[in-house]
């Protein structure tokens, strides 16, 4: 029988992933991914003992500024030496020895280098428990997710087909990334999205896209579409502008970049300047950092919604019981099957009509296959021809 108080962190390993990419995908800042261009993701395995969990970071430079380079080398070089033989059930222990080693700054420091190993010790609790993760914190309200279709990229014109793709295969509601075109056009994929799917749940990301009045101005012309939510209209750290923003605007103001760590929340909430909370486990740095971020929105009567970074199986299985957990009710946008495949994923989450099932099995529920792990491996840090 494993004593979960005796296991101790003995290894953290990275792999670089080469993933095939379904399509392309595209927010404000720039390509997510690249039809016909393999996904780098970045996974962590932690072992202690001869137990073993598994981790996921997903690099996007034109969402964040994690590389897959420097996702690898802050977890090689400086977080795994800072938990070697740490206990793996002192997850708080470890999030300050993060915070050590890479320090916070203004907000977080290496959210996402630090999500896949902290993802990697609750599936390694998890598994050592042979239990899923909604047992180990003990709870779960509800044992599916349902989840938003994404629009991205479409002109007006090609918006049906994606509407249509996402209606085919289940989906009963759409999430519409605006600040990749002007507002007019921005405006007009909203409404061609709602033309298509009358009467579904509808939500906005611009992904600090717009200036303060050129929010307003598109949140006045979303309102009559039935919009639910503008996602993080403004720059992350203009709090200043949300807030007047959140006061003015006929749509729900929802923050995502804005939220690295709880204390950001808390921020808001002391200024009275959030409507929605987005949780998003690599954004605040894991699991356990999510789930306290997740309560004080609760405790403080903050709604929240849910999202993800286009992750493969790894992450969704982490989102799932995060948002489990919570009971969000709401359509949430994780992505990744619309964009990504798991090769390395045997037994994983289920997804019928857009509805998503928390797995069941211990930690994440989902069964990595290490071997092809190490076929899909690439080296990150290579030297590139000049």
């Amino acid at each position: 029988m494993i004593r979960l108080t005796e296991l101790t962190i003995d290894r953290v390993e990275t792999f670089a992933v080469a993933l095939p990419t379904r399509r392309s995908f595209g927010v404000s800042g720039g390509a997510v991914t690249v039809a016909g261009r393999p996904s780098v993701r970045v996974l962590v395995k932690v072992s202690a003992d001869g137990v073993h969990g598994w981790g996921e970071a997903t690099p996007i430079p034109a969402w964040t500024y994690e590389t897959a380079e420097s996702i690898v080398t802050t977890i090689d070089r400086y977080l795994a030496p800072a938990v070697l033989g740490m206990p793996v059930w002192d997850l708080d222990g470890v999030d300050a020895a993060f915070d050590r080693a890479i320090n916070r700054g203004f907000t977080i420091g290496a959210p996402l280098a630090k999500s896949a190993v902290d993802t990697a010790l609750h599936d390694l609790l998890g598994r050592a428990a042979g239990v899923p993760l909604g047992v180990l914190w003990g709870r779960r309200r509800t044992e599916t997710v349902e989840l938003g279709w994404i629009v991205s990229g479409q002109s007006p014109a090609e918006v049906g087909e994606c509407v249509a793709e996402g209606r085919d295969q289940g989906y009963r509601a759409f999430k519409v990334k605006i600040g990749l075109h002007d507002e007019d056009t921005d405006v007009a994929v909203a409404a061609a999205v709602r033309e298509h799917a009358p009467g579904a749940p509808l939500w906005v990301d611009a992904n600090q896209g717009y200036t303060a009045p050129a929010a307003l101005r598109m949140a006045r012309r979303l309102e009559p579409l039935g919009v639910t939510a503008l996602e993080q209209p403004l720059p992350a750290n203009d709090v200043a502008g949300l807030r007047r923003l959140r006061d003015s605007s006929p749509v729900p103001v929802a923050l995502d970049e804005s939220l690295r760590h709880p204390s950001d929340l808390a921020t808001f909430v002391r200024l009275e300047a959030v409507d929605i909370a987005i949780a998003k486990v690599q954004r605040s740095g894991g699991l356990t950092l999510s789930r306290r971020l997740c309560a004080l929105a609760e405790d403080s009567g903050v709604q929240l919604m849910g999202s993800g970074l286009t992750d493969s199986d790894l992450g969704l299985a982490a989102s799932l019981h995060l948002f489990a957990a919570f009971g969000i009710d709401t359509p949430v946008d994780l992505n990744g099957r619309q964009f990504i495949e798991s090769p390395y994923a045997g037994p994983t989450v289920r997804i019928e009509d857009g509805i998503a099932h928390v797995p069941d099995g211990p930690g994440l529920g989902v069964e990595v296959d290490e071997t092809v792990v190490r076929e899909l491996a690439v080296d990150v840090l290579e030297a590139r021809p000049q």
